[in-house]
């Protein structure tokens, strides 16, 4: 009697197992349906690229000094005079007065050199050069020798390619992007025995600008500044109704 009563519960489990399957499968093909019906849209991601050379430059350089805090007074007279024999090598170079920015000196001391009676302090001017000429600058910052042979200690910090013309590149490239996510959209709509109908919304992803054949991409974005060739690239989200 014990053996039938748990059979007859095993066969109840089954039955009810099974009809609940049945249930939520009827619904999820129900609800599906719904989803389709309401909402009749498809969504990819299109994207555009363009490669362009900069047109602007940023050449940051620093000239510098270590002075004893008893000759710091002697320190700045001597950083002004590198600071005049540098503004002549610019001007040498047919670099304008309206193209450096000088910034204030600087003063740090020095705790990572063994320190004699004297405390050590290192003197730095900072120097910004922006042009369009990108060839010359560029030039001109490999060879500052007729500084070193002066005694001025000049280094450069960084040399920024940029490149102006970015925010009118870049709704140009929104256009792409679209009509590149339509050809992908049709593409998928023809699986299905669908065709693409209007634009119902589109919004746009970040924009990339890396260097030359670079695939360093960033989901915040990027803006390489360390080569003068570069490659634009921009996404757009875009939702299609289908008919």
């Amino acid at each position: 009697m014990e053996n039938n009563n748990k059979a007859l519960l095993w066969l109840n489990t089954k039955f009810i197992l099974g009809l609940a399957i049945i249930i939520s499968t009827i619904i999820g093909a129900y609800v599906f349906y719904q989803i389709r019906s309401f909402d009749n849209t498809l969504t990819v991601t299109g994207s555009a690229s363009k490669q362009v050379t900069s047109d602007h430059v940023k050449w940051v350089g620093v000239i510098s000094r270590v002075v004893k805090i008893g000759t710091l007074k002697e320190g700045y007279s001597e950083l002004a005079k590198d600071l005049v024999f540098t503004q002549d090598f610019l001007k040498s170079k047919n670099i304008g007065s309206d193209q450096i920015v000088i910034s204030p000196v600087l003063m740090e001391q020095n705790y990572d050199q063994t320190q004699g009676p004297e405390r050590t302090y290192t003197l730095r001017q900072t120097i910004d050069i922006n042009s369009s000429d990108i060839n010359n600058i560029s030039e001109i910052a490999k060879n500052i020798n007729p500084l070193i042979e002066k005694g001025v200690v000049f280094s450069t910090q960084s040399l920024e390619y940029t490149y102006t013309k970015l925010p009118e590149e870049r709704v140009e490239m929104l256009s792409s992007a679209v009509k590149d996510a339509k050809a992908r959209a049709s593409k998928l709509a023809e699986s299905s025995g669908k065709s693409v109908g209007q634009l119902k919304s589109a919004s746009s992803g970040v924009v990339q600008v890396m260097s030359a054949n670079s695939l360093d991409i960033s989901d915040y974005g990027s803006y390489d500044t360390s080569k003068i060739e570069k490659n634009i690239m921009l996404t757009v989200k875009a939702s299609f109704t289908l008919k």
